[in-house]
């Protein structure tokens, strides 16, 4: 991994790259969802700074069990922009993620405990399932996977 000497305080896209793991690509889709920020020189080149290592090694990291790029968003943007965020900082960030993930562990487990059944039922609407309707909302008026009304013929037996 090449190093970066400790007086340069802007990173090239391809250093942050190299040194976060992310490919360019990723580097300029996370600038464009508002994860990152760069400046631009007079060139037009973009620089990050050296904080922006951490930020991206925390939207991958958050990225990886799941969670919504709208909510790394959020959680960045209580974050300093001029300075590197501490312990605190991250600590206070994924305590608030802590009740998500906690609610997803526990759907996992209920997926993986019902999974077969679920599947080998065919009709996905029984109040137990934990697949596609959980709440089972359409299970309390009528049985079966149908979400459209049953068209009734018309009186003259025309179905129109």
């Amino acid at each position: 991994m090449p190093q970066i000497p400790e007086k340069i305080h802007e990173l090239t896209v391809g250093q942050l790259s190299a040194r976060s793991g992310a490919a360019v690509s990723a580097l300029h889709f996370y600038e464009a969802k508002g994860l990152i920020s760069s400046r631009r020189t007079t060139g037009n080149q973009r620089r990050y700074g050296r904080d922006t290592l951490r930020r991206v090694a925390f939207v991958r990291a958050a990225q990886r069990v799941g969670i919504p790029l709208a909510t790394i968003r959020e959680a960045l943007a209580q974050l300093p922009e001029e300075r590197t965020p501490t312990n605190e900082d991250w600590s206070r960030l994924s305590a608030a993620w802590r009740t998500e993930l906690d609610e997803r562990i526990k759907q996992l487990g209920r997926l993986r405990d019902h999974l077969t059944d679920c599947i080998g039922c065919g009709c996905l609407s029984l109040e137990t399932c934990v697949l596609s309707n959980p709440d089972d909302a359409f299970g309390e008026r009528m049985a079966g996977s149908r979400l459209l009304p049953v068209r009734r013929p018309a009186p003259d037996g025309d179905e129109g």
